[in-house]
């Protein structure tokens, strides 16, 4: 083939015959193949998805490139996309079957952390965060521009073997707009690439102790706005009064805590999953924080709660799955 003029132009139907007939050839040989297919003109629908295409948008390294690859993707042109840890590769269709590698760096050790540590206990199930239910305040850790998930221009290596010359070409183009198609069906695809454990977003429990220090802030928390906040289920503090309105508060406390449900951090995870609830909607009903129920489920022996917490699990502890779910919807 002659690089010093354009080549012939192919009709898109001749290339679709032609790339259908080399990957059928491929398939016997044994590959999987995985093409990309784009439903109307929308490349990505989900949160995960279309968060992957809009970041790569905002860099002026790829804005002025990416264009040509849009075409190509919802053509149909992304004969094959497969993603693995730091690495997507493909085969797109252009006047030829051209293969594209594309290297990922995986999320630093030090970001991975902060990262965790910044969405501990606002992630109530491995649901919530793969059907991207996030909050706001979670969405915005993930994607945010430098210290999220998503990998910039300096940790992305792009390999066509096309004759274009520029590093971006059309066909790494539509690879990375496929990344973010295959991400709608597959968004742990995203985590594999970047070598992290999604699960780890789910695990981590919040950092109290630097939490409840707020940097660059000199004031200090009541015990319920710690436990809102942070998760710390901390009791409140009994003022005696006279006729021994102390005793008769701890009399109290011994009732309260005389119920059948018994706040251990086994009792309260079976108590969770018996009811099919993630730990937002079990927080929701109990009357506390997301964070308090990833605290009390990671805790050991039993627990040391608040009136008010432990009568909203003596509550929960009655209901079937069927009535917590409708309290549940009562509160939407």
């Amino acid at each position: 083939m002659r690089y010093d003029r354009w080549p012939p132009y192919v009709p898109v139907a001749k290339r679709r015959a032609r790339a259908a007939r080399e990957m059928k050839k491929l398939r016997k040989k044994g590959l999987k193949i995985e093409p990309v297919e784009i439903q109307g003109r929308k490349i990505a629908r989900t949160f995960w998805g279309e968060a992957w295409c809009g970041h790569l948008e905002k860099f002026s390294d790829f804005a002025n490139r990416l264009p040509r690859g849009r075409t190509y993707v919802r053509n149909g042109s992304v004969c094959h996309l497969a993603i693995s840890k730091g690495e997507v590769e493909g085969i797109v269709s252009g006047t030829e079957l051209y293969e594209v590698r594309i290297k990922v760096a995986p999320v630093p050790a030090t970001k991975w952390k902060h990262m965790r540590q910044r969405c501990a206990g606002q992630i109530g199930s491995m649901l919530e965060l793969l059907q991207g239910r996030l909050s706001h305040n979670v969405m915005e850790i993930v994607t945010d521009r430098d210290k999220g998930l998503f990998p910039g221009p300096s940790e992305i290596k792009l390999a066509c073997d096309c004759p274009d010359w520029t590093e971006m070409c059309k066909h790494v183009a539509a690879l990375l707009y496929g990344v973010g198609a295959r991400l709608d069906r597959q968004p742990e695809l995203l985590f594999l690439l970047r070598n992290v454990d999604h699960k780890d977003l789910i695990a981590t429990e919040p950092d109290v102790k630097s939490a409840a220090s707020a940097k660059g802030k000199r004031r200090r928390l009541a015990g319920a706005d710690l436990s809102d906040v942070f998760g710390v289920d901390i009791e409140e503090s009994e003022t005696p009064s006279e006729g021994g309105g102390a005793a008769k508060s701890g009399a109290a406390k011994g009732k309260a805590g005389s119920s059948a449900f018994a706040p251990t951090a086994a009792a309260v995870s079976k108590l969770r999953k018996r009811l099919g609830l993630s730990r937002s909607e079990f927080a929701k009903l109990a009357g506390v924080s997301p964070p308090a129920v990833a605290n009390w489920e990671s805790s050991t022996g039993e627990l040391n709660l608040r009136k008010r917490s432990r009568d909203g699990l003596a509550r929960l502890a009655e209901y079937t799955p069927e009535e917590a779910a409708r309290a549940l919807d009562q509160t939407r």
